[in-house]
């Protein structure tokens, strides 16, 4: 259960949400109270069978860097509230329990799946990032991305990499029951 919304990238402290997300085995991520959290660095998902979920709390992803889910399989997240993402400087990031990892520059995405399969996004808000709300690439498949409320952004969505990457040419996304309000202007989806 996530108690404390401080976020520290290198050494993540227990009740933290980066401190859960870096643990192993299946996990269910829960929020004790409301809170906003404004992470230092991408929040890197690589353990398999995580589920972030937020009902019954107001938790906002706010200020800072997005999420990344990178190379791993059956995630869920549900009810954030993600907006106002940065671009964060590269630098020493624990993703793992048992690891650290250097990260280049993250370029303010609300939500980047890079080689994910099995990933369902529902009852998020997103809104104000610097790059995508949300962008499924690098052989990303099965996603679902349902019941979400995206406004006032440029890039709302962007599936796939470029033309000639071959990964993403059996890409399967379905995008079900969202709203697309106010202030958007291209990639619903793209």
């Amino acid at each position: 259960m996530v108690t404390d919304p401080i976020d520290n990238a290198a050494d993540p402290k227990p009740g933290t949400l980066r401190h859960a997300v870096t643990q192993n085995g299946p996990l269910w991520i829960t929020f004790k109270v409301s809170m906003t959290i404004k992470l230092q660095q991408e929040l890197i998902v690589t353990s398999d069978k995580t589920t972030i979920d937020a009902r019954g709390a107001n938790v906002e992803i706010c200020n800072g860097a997005g999420f990344t889910i990178q190379f791993t399989k059956n995630i869920i997240i549900h009810g954030l509230q993600i907006h106002h993402i940065i671009p964060a400087k590269g630098g020493k990031i624990k993703d793992g329990e048992n690891h650290h990892g250097l990260r280049g520059d993250s370029d303010g995405d609300g939500v980047s799946l890079f080689g994910a399969t099995n990933v369902w996004l529902d009852c998020l808000s997103l809104h104000h990032c610097t790059d995508g709300l949300i962008d499924v690439a690098k052989g990303s498949t099965a996603i679902t991305i349902s019941n979400c409320h995206f406004t006032d952004h440029n890039d709302v969505m962007l599936f796939g990499s470029s033309d000639p990457y071959n990964a993403d040419k059996k890409m399967q996304v379905t995008i079900a029951l969202n709203h697309f309000g106010n202030g958007l202007v291209e990639r619903m989806p793209k």
